[in-house]
C-alpha cells in the first residue's frame, strides 16, 4: 500500500495533461473500510515497535557520557509519559487508517484539476525557458 502513496506522484509528474482522463475511477483499496482498518492495525503494530526501541544510549551520546545502566534500559514508552501516553498514541494511530483513507479519497477526486495544471504548468515552463541563452554558445 505503501507503494501506492509513492508512486502515485511520480506518475502524475511523468502523465501528460492531455492523456488524463475526465471521469477517474476511485480505486477499491481508497473506498474500502476494511483497508481502512488494516491500515490502522498495522500502523498499531508499527507503533508499539518504536515504543520498544531503545533510546537511552542516543540520549548519553547526545549529551557526551558513557551510557548506564538505566540508559540502556530506556524506551520510548519511557520518554512520552508512561502507559497513559503510550495507550492514547496507540488509540490515535489505530484511527489513522480511516484519515488516510480519506486523504487518499481526496487525492483521487481532486486528480483532475491537479492534471489540468500540472499542464498549464508544463505549457509556461516551455515557453519561460524558450528565450534562455544557451551557455555554450560562442561569447564575442
Amino acid at each position: 500500500m505503501r507503494t501506492i502513496w509513492i508512486a502515485l506522484p511520480l506518475m502524475l509528474a511523468a502523465t501528460p495533461a492531455a492523456a488524463a482522463p475526465k471521469d477517474i475511477q476511485v480505486p477499491r483499496e481508497f473506498s474500502d473500510p476494511a483497508m481502512a482498518d488494516k491500515l490502522g492495525k498495522m500502523a498499531g503494530i508499527l507503533t508499539r515497535a518504536l515504543m520498544d526501541m531503545p533510546v537511552g544510549e542516543v540520549e548519553a551520546a547526545v549529551q557526551g557520557r558513557e551510557p548506564t545502566t538505566a540508559d540502556r534500559a530506556k524506551r520510548v514508552r519511557d520518554e512520552i509519559g508512561g502507559p497513559q501516553a503510550e495507550r492514547q498514541v496507540e488509540a490515535q494511530v489505530a484511527q489513522s487508517g480511516r484519515q488516510m483513507q480519506a486523504v487518499g479519497q481526496a487525492l483521487v477526486e481532486s486528480l483532475p484539476s491537479l492534471m489540468s495544471a500540472l499542464g498549464d504548468l508544463e505549457s509556461r515552463m516551455e515557453r519561460v525557458t524558450a528565450n534562455i541563452p544557451d551557455p555554450t554558445y560562442p561569447k564575442r
